[in-house]
């Protein structure tokens, strides 16, 4: 019995000094999503303190703050605007009627139930209405073809290029947990047989997590006092953790859209209109974009029995948004323009089911893009680290859905759909489901 609480003590014992090794933990406050990235590294995260001097100065704590602010006001940019724009449902209905003019009746003018993500030509019919339900969850996974799990940032002292202690620098490598659930609800009402208003709204539920591990790297300096972390003993150290986690649940941006059908054949369709988002979400907590858009819309379909091809096209115009300018000092920029497009069919695998099939594409306008790239610091081995830029350009992402439309009783439709990256461009989530049901009066 003796011989085994000893070796019961030794294994505490040895529990408890392989954890005093482990990097002190920091978490940073978080006062609201949109600063989260700040926050962490800011005065009141990820900071270096020091008590020693550089030749001519006084003691300098966080004198590498300046490039965590700006690097991170940037990576802000580039993130959380893609995360508040993710694509919304069709409000369109998958019933759509047209009035006989030989019986004086309304009849169905389809014999799909049309797309989920995309749009139709055809209009609901005067005096109809539809009303539908949608869940989607995206759990970003990648930024730029980069796993968000293993982000390095590389971070310089200020006035670096004066040498010296000034070399060292700090690498960090961060762990980006993002993902936004939204509830959406929508309703269509014909006004007239070729003309229809729609409103969505949409509740989002946004989680944030980032973990960084930073470490100093002595490229300049051999006195330890010089840079270092201050350790949960009291001690000094090369190596800190930091931790920022937040959430944020709320009502997110409405979008009222107006869609007339502008020519109507047998076999085809031709239809245009405006989508006109109104700022409801509280940016501050990525729940909304923070300005109102315009985006007129052209679409254009083709009935062929059991295969209902279609095409759309439109341009969203932005004002003003504190999320692309710098959430943590409330200055704001314009949010970029995006152009929306895609392509597909709806098809009709029986009088109760319809397949739907989309080719999705997303061209942002001049927004802010991060990239890879080889940092090489100043020391006289030019020494390389992984590290992130930024820069300001257009880029397009492009995505895949198919899904089904089932007729499970009446005029109500389940529907059920996958949506998937087709590149790395841009904030990705690989495969997000959509779980819907619409009912047409």
């Amino acid at each position: 019995m003796k011989t085994r609480v000893l070796m019961v003590v030794c294994v505490l014992a040895l529990a408890r000094n392989v954890g005093a090794q482990e990097p002190f933990v920091i978490y940073s406050p978080v006062q609201n999503l949109a600063t989260l990235f700040t926050g962490l590294f800011g005065p009141q995260g990820l900071k270096v303190d020091s008590e020693a001097t550089l030749p001519g100065e006084q003691p300098h704590t966080a004198h590498f703050n300046s490039d965590f602010q700006s690097n991170f006001d940037k990576f802000t940019t580039a993130i959380v605007g893609q995360l508040v724009t993710v694509p919304l449902p069709s409000p369109a209905s998958g019933f759509t009627y047209e009035l006989d003019p030989n019986t004086g009746v309304f009849k169905r003018s389809t014999d799909s139930f049309g797309p989920i993500l995309a749009e139709r030509a055809e209009t609901v019919g005067a005096g109809r209405v539809s009303f539908g339900f949608a869940f989607q969850r995206f759990n970003f996974q990648t930024v730029e073809g980069l796993d968000l799990d293993r982000v390095p940032a590389v971070f310089t002292h200020d006035n670096a290029q004066l040498l010296g202690g000034r070399q060292d620098v700090i690498t960090t490598l961060n762990s980006i947990d993002a993902s936004v659930a939204q509830y959406s609800t929508y309703l269509t009402i014909g006004i007239t047989d070729r003309f229809d208003v729609s409103a969505a709204m949409k509740l989002v539920s946004n989680d944030l997590k980032v973990r960084s591990q930073a470490t100093i790297q002595r490229l300049g300096t051999t006195n330890e006092l010089t840079h270092f972390f201050r350790q949960s003993d009291g001690g000094i150290g090369n190596t800190r953790v930091f931790w920022a986690i937040g959430h944020a649940s709320g009502l997110g941006d409405t979008t009222v859209r107006l869609k007339a059908n502008l020519d109507r054949q047998k076999s085809r369709a031709i239809a245009a209109g405006l989508d006109i988002r109104l700022p409801t979400g509280d940016q501050m907590n990525l729940l909304g974009t923070g300005t109102a858009g315009l985006a007129p819309f052209v679409i254009v379909s083709s009935s062929l029995h059991r295969v209902s091809p279609h095409l759309n096209a439109s341009y969203q115009w932005n004002g003003q948004s504190i999320l692309a300018g710098n959430p943590a000092t409330g200055e704001s920029d314009e949010f970029p323009d995006q152009v929306t497009y895609s392509l597909g069919a709806d098809v009709v695998m029986n009088p109760r089911v319809t397949l739907a099939l989309d080719a999705l594409g997303r061209y942002y306008v001049n927004a802010e893009r991060l990239s890879q790239e080889t940092f090489h610091a100043l020391d006289a081995a030019r020494t390389p680290f992984a590290n992130i830029a930024f820069a300001r350009e257009s880029f397009n992402a492009v995505s895949g859905s198919i899904g089904l439309k089932v007729n499970v009783a009446g005029r109500l439709l389940l529907d059920g759909n996958l949506l998937f990256a087709l590149d790395d461009h841009g904030v990705r989530d690989r495969v997000v489901p959509l779980f819907a049901f619409e009912y047409a009066f």
